[in-house]
Parts: structure tokens; sequence; C-alpha cells
């Protein structure tokens, strides 16, 4: 088989215009970025925000391994299957960013027969919005140094200052540095630190944004520094955030481009889930929920991550209603979660298959809570055998959860029209949606509650520094706000090396800061990294130039 690129290299792609155009966008409202991609202007999203909404579907999964589930594939094969079934469907997902696509993890246009185009620019530069979120929040952090630099009227102190800089880049030598060095002239010399831009709160809040004074009004909230005296600053108390809005104008627009069969697709945002709320943006969500009858969107990791915070985050703030829940899984995951060896996945395995069986099961559980209907989609692999697939079929089954078999990545839209049939009915089913806590639950109980109903765990301990921070976010009246847990995504428990349904295991918040523009506190679990680092055999040593000027090695 092709590789990924290579497929997506000879696609053949319509004009953005001709997409546009098939979901009922006239020509003015876009703005196109070349041939095969544009943004969607402010005046289309006010023309159909009074058309009925079509029906949600969210796309998650169990808890990533290293064989792989393909969420992100599954999510754009399903929105061409629905196509294929005489549906008009549209994905809306998130946008790629440059740390995992020169890293390890890879890029996030789907692959084989069911991806995005064009991939290229897709997992590269796009249309600059990861550029513009970067300069927008370095901005803030510039226009800080600078107010304590000329003479800092607020009596900022540089020890306590809670912005970092960022870059949409893996690079752990940026992590903790020291700023400011080389005399008078050049600042107060103080601790600093980067952070990839998908991690940052500017990227939160752009993704949250129902419009551009909305934008505006959350940059201004964000909690940027306390002073000497432990008051709190804010981005607008240094007159930042007029400035950052106008860089992010164009970057709040959301993203129209196309499946390899032509299925519209909107790519808008991309924060990451064990360290944001790991959703699309608003924006596009809704936008695509007027312009199609079926929306396929999907959360970042497995469903005790984005599924979560899609579900007790983005549908509380946006006032969304899912109609159906997608959970991804794979035979070769379950295997993996029952003790077999990443080189011994494709032998047939029944006993591992049924002990690994509980990771499918926790989450098929813990999206039941919510009150939406589940359909668990096998992503199905060459080695995959029909007594492997009866198994998770009937496993299904017992948890009250439908279930079909995926072949996007081989076979496109045709390979997952009997999982587009299953969504379809799903749809129609009764819906009792609700959030798994109440806001006006105290902070530790909205803590507890996730760690013990989604985690499983016996109960959650604090660090002394994060049980102070979190008083001190009470203190400014944010105990109303939603929870942001950070997590590792390979367990259900705060050690990725606890594989399968752990059990008797408490939750330690290690740290907690206040994403005070996007609307919640984030609490950090175990060693989460908002930098990370480059793999020793990185991606970006295989990513080349050919001797025709084409792109190789992009997966």
């Amino acid at each position: 088989m092709l590789s990924d690129i290579e497929i997506a290299q000879q696609a053949k792609m319509k004009k953005i215009s001709e997409i546009a155009n098939s979901i009922g966008i006239k020509d003015e409202e876009i703005e196109p970025y070349g041939h095969y991609k544009a943004k969607i202007s402010d005046e289309l999203i006010e023309r159909v925000k009074d058309n009925k909404n079509g029906k949600l579907i969210l796309v998650t999964a169990v808890n990533p391994t290293p064989a792989g589930e393909g969420k992100t594939t599954v999510s754009i094969g399903l929105a061409q299957a629905l196509a294929k079934i005489g549906k008009k469907s549209i994905a809306a997902l998130r946008e790629p960013s440059l740390g995992p696509v020169f890293g390890i993890k890879g890029g996030a246009a789907g692959g084989g027969y069911s991806q995005v185009v064009p991939m290229e620019d897709i997992n590269l530069h796009f249309t600059g919005d990861m550029h513009a979120i970067t300069s927008a929040n370095n901005l803030m952090c510039a226009i800080l140094d600078n107010h304590i630099q000329q003479g800092n009227e607020l009596g900022i102190d540089p020890r306590r200052v809670l912005i970092k800089r960022c870059l949409d880049m893996n690079d752990r030598a940026l992590r903790n540095i020291v700023c400011s060095l080389g005399g008078k002239l050049n600042g107060v010399p103080r601790e600093d630190h980067f952070i990839i831009t998908v991690a940052s709160e500017v990227m939160a809040i752009l993704c949250l944004s129902e419009d551009l004074f909305d934008l505006k009004n959350r940059l201004g909230n964000i909690l940027v520094a306390y002073t000497y005296d432990n008051k709190p600053i804010y981005c607008k108390d240094i007159k930042a955030n007029g400035a950052m809005t106008v860089l992010l104008k164009d970057a709040l627009k959301p993203n129209l481009v196309q499946t390899l069969e032509n299925t519209p697709a909107i790519m808008h945002g991309g924060p990451f889930a064990n360290i944001a709320h790991g959703c699309n943006s608003v924006r596009a969500t809704k936008t695509a929920l007027k312009l199609a009858d079926y929306c396929v969107t999907e959360a970042g990791f497995g469903s005790d991550l984005g599924a979560e915070k899609f579900l007790d985050i983005k549908c509380r703030l946006a006032n969304l209603k899912p109609d159906c829940i997608v959970l991804v899984s794979t035979v070769r995951s379950m295997k993996y979660n029952g003790g077999v060896a990443k080189d011994k996945l494709t032998e047939e395995n029944i006993e591992a298959l049924k002990k690994g069986s509980v990771n499918l099961g926790a989450h098929i559980e813990n999206l039941k809570k919510f009150g939406i209907p589940v359909v668990v989609a096998i992503n199905h692999f060459y080695a995959d055998t029909e007594k492997e697939i009866e198994f998770v079929k009937n496993f299904c089954k017992e948890k009250g959860a439908d279930f079909a078999v995926t072949k996007c990545f081989a076979e496109g839209g045709n390979g997952g029209t009997e999982l587009a049939q299953k969504v379809v009915n799903a749809c129609e089913k009764q819906n009792n949606f609700h959030f798994l806590y109440d806001l006006d639950m105290s902070v530790y109980e909205k803590i507890e509650t996730i760690a013990k109903e989604i985690y499983g765990a016996d109960g959650v301990d604090y660090s002394k520094e994060a049980k102070k921070s979190i008083e001190e976010f009470i203190a400014l009246g944010a105990d109303k706000m939603p929870v942001c847990m950070a997590k590792t995504q390979y367990s259900l428990s705060d050690n990725p090396a606890l594989l399968g349904r752990p059990a008797n295991f408490r939750i330690t918040v290690s740290s907690a800061n206040l994403s005070n523009g996007a609307g919640f506190i984030v609490c950090r679990t175990g060693s989460i990294m908002t930098m990370p680092g480059l793999s020793k055999s990185p991606a970006a040593y295989k990513i080349d130039i050919d001797e025709n000027g084409n792109t190789v090695g992009l997966f």
C-alpha cells in the first residue's frame, strides 16, 4: 500500500470554492488561501446562525497504545461514509501541531484513504493559525517584561510571573531558562519557561471564543502575574489584549478543506488533551452544525481526557449537545492492554483479548455516564481474526454499546458505511445528556468526581503547592469554573505504566494553574510536560525534499 503522503499527493482535489458551494457557502463568503484551502468568513457565520443544527457526533478512543488506534482516520472515514450513504456531512477537526509532526506522534490529518487534504499544507504551516497564536502569546509576554523594565507601575513581582512564552515545536532546551541577562538595558533577570503553542491558554481561548469581541474579553482576563502584595494582574491590566486580538483576527476564522473523497472538513484550533481541553474550536463546530445534517468531530486522546473535557467543558461553555459518541478501539490495543508485547500483536490471542478488554469496558462505562448513545468502532487491521472480532462484538453488546468494524484506512468511506448507519441509528435513540458534575460543587469535589468516576481512583491527594494555588483561585472567584485535568494519556490512572483498568490507586495533583480567560482551572497530575522534547530518532530525520521538489517522508 502507498504511504499516506503518496496517497495524498495523488488525490483528485476539487477547488475549495466547489467544496464551499456544495454545502451552501457562497464564493464571497470564503477567503481562499491558494486553490484548496480557505478561511470561512464572519459574514457566513452570521448568515447561517439561525439554521437548524445538524446531529453532533463525538469521536473518541481508548487509552492510546504504541500499536496506534487511528481515531482521526476513523473520524474522517466516518464523515466520508455518511456521505456515501446519502447524508450531508462535515468533519470538524483540530489542526496539527508542528511539534508532533517533526517529533514522534505524527500529524493530525488522518491516514490511508481517510485523510484531509492538502495534507502537506495542513500538517505544516496551513493558514498560519499556529504562528498567529504563538505571536499573540509572546507579545503578551514581551509587554509584561517591558512593563517591569519601564518602571513597573503595577508592582509586578518578577518571581510571580505566571504566563510563559511558547513555540510550536518540541524543544526541551527551552523548558527552563533565565531571561533578560546582559545588564540593566536588557531587562530584569528572572527565571522563565517555554511551553508548546498548543498548551498555551491563548490556544484554549481561541477555541472557546464565540466571536472577536468575546476573544478580546477572554484574552483580557488571562491571569498573567501577581504583585508584590499578592494582588492579581490580568492581561488587560498590562494593556496587551487589544493588540493580541488584532494578531488573532484572521486566526479566529475557521479553515475549510476537504477529505480525499471531497467531503467538506473544517479544521480549526488544536489544544492538546492531556494538557488543555483537547477540542477543535467552538466556532468551527457550531458552523459545521449549521451547514450539514451530520457533524463529525473528535476530542484528543482517550475518553478519560478529551471526551470528558469535550462534554464537561466545551459542551457546557458552548451550549452543545452531542447526539452520539463513537469510541474507537482496536483488537491490537486490547491485546496490548492484556499484556502482549508490541511485536506479538499480530498473533491471535483470545486470552489476552479478554484480559485487555477491561480497558475498553471502562471507557464504555465512562461515556454512558453522560447519558449519550455509544457506538464502538473497531479499526480493522489485516491480522485481526474473525474469532477476535466476534469476541469484541459480544463484549460490546454485554456492555450496552453498539458495534461496527471499520476499514476506513484501506477503503475510505466504503470501509465505514456499517459504522455510518449505526451512528445514524444511534442519533435517533433516547438521549439524556448531562454533565458529570455541577459547577456549584467545590473545586475539590469536581476533581474527586472526575478521579473516581472516570479514572477509577480511590481518591485524590494534593501537593502543598497545588493546594495553595487552588485556594488562591477560589479567593479570586474561580470556584464555579469547570476543571481541566492534565494527565497522562496512556493510562486511566496518573501512572502511564498502569495499563488495562487500574484499581486501588489514588490520583496526585502536583500543581494547578488558572486559565481564567479560557474559563477553567487546570490541575496537573503525574509528570506532564508542557514542552515536549524530540526522541532519539525524530520524524524530522525522514522528512525531506526529493530531486523534483516534492515532500517525502511526511508519514
